[in-house]
Order: C-alpha cells, then structure tokens, then sequence
C-alpha cells in the first residue's frame, strides 16, 4: 500500500487548470498532492491506520467468537436433540411394555375369571344335588313314617280285633316283664 499511491499519483494526467511547472504551487495538481498529504501525515501521525487496523481485529476476533459460539450452540442442540429422541424411543419401548403386560394381565384376569365361574358353577351344582339328595331323603323318610304310621294304625286295628280282654293283660304283663329284664 505504500508504493501504490506514489504511482496512482505519478499516473494522474494533470488537470486542464493545471498551470505552470508541476513543483510549484501555482499547480493544482502538486497542491493538490500536499494536501493529500499533509492529510496522510495527520493520519499516520494520530494512528488512524492502527485504530482502523484494532477496530478490524476486533471485529474479527468478535466474528470468530460468534462463529464459536454457534458452534458450540449447534452441537449442544444436536446433543439435545439426540437426548431427546432417545428418550423418545424409551417412553415408546416403555409404552410398548405398559400395554404388553396389561394385556397379559387382562388375559389372566379373563382366565381367573372364567375359572371362578366354573367353581361357583360347580359349587352351585353340588349345593343343587345335595338339596335334591336331601329332599329324596326326606320324601323317603315321610313316605317311610307314613307307612310305618299306617302300618301301626292297621296293625292296631287287627289287633284291638283279635285280642280280646284276657289275652291283652297277659301280653301286658309278659310286656313288663321283658321291660325289667332288659332294664337290668
């Protein structure tokens, strides 16, 4: 940069209004030159190029910092977004576990279920058979009573027939006399 303004200034066609020889402050083009100057000297000597180049060097090492910061961004996004999805695919397999063992448990319910049915099935069925048993049994008991009772009424009337009043105290009596034997 230092040689190329020299030979930018060297390269200029003097202007129209240019008059006289080029050294000499009659030409605009040589004031021109000193101004341009005098103004780079200031530049130089307050240390704008310095400035110029830090604030550059700032914004780069600002620019550079950004793009760290967003890479570090990204990866954490992508850390995350990972995470997330594997945590995605853990409540799924988990869901997946929840409705298989419910399932099972339905199903076992349903069995223990049909099989309580059948034992009270069963259950109800034996009470039936033992009231039904029972029944025959008391039917056969009363029909038994019934004869036995009609068989005593008509044995009592054959033998209220047959025995006269002499006969009846001797059974009377041999009737005692079993009854004391059997007592002692």
């Amino acid at each position: 940069m230092r040689y190329v303004l020299p030979l930018l200034m060297l390269a200029a066609v003097p202007a129209h209004a240019a008059t006289g020889p080029f050294f000499s402050l009659a030409n605009t083009n040589f004031t021109v030159l000193i101004a341009f100057l005098i103004f780079i000297g200031v530049l130089v000597y307050f240390k704008v190029p310095g400035l110029l180049a830090g604030l550059l060097d700032k914004r780069a090492a600002k620019i550079q910092d950004d793009l760290e910061t967003a890479r570090r961004l990204r990866e954490d996004a992508k850390t995350l977004v990972a995470s997330y999805d594997r945590k995605l695919k853990e409540a799924k397999e988990q869901v997946e576990r929840i409705v298989a063992n419910a399932q099972i448990e339905a199903q076992a319910a349903a069995e223990a279920a049909k099989a309580d049915l059948a034992r009270s099935i069963a259950r109800k069925m034996q009470a039936a058979e033992e009231q039904i048993a029972a029944a025959e049994a008391a039917v056969i008991r009363e029909v038994r009573e019934r004869a036995i009772a009609v068989a005593i009424a008509a044995a009592g009337d054959v033998l209220s027939k047959q025995i006269t009043g002499d006969s009846a105290g001797a059974l009377i009596d041999a009737s005692i006399a079993e009854v004391g034997k059997r007592l002692n």
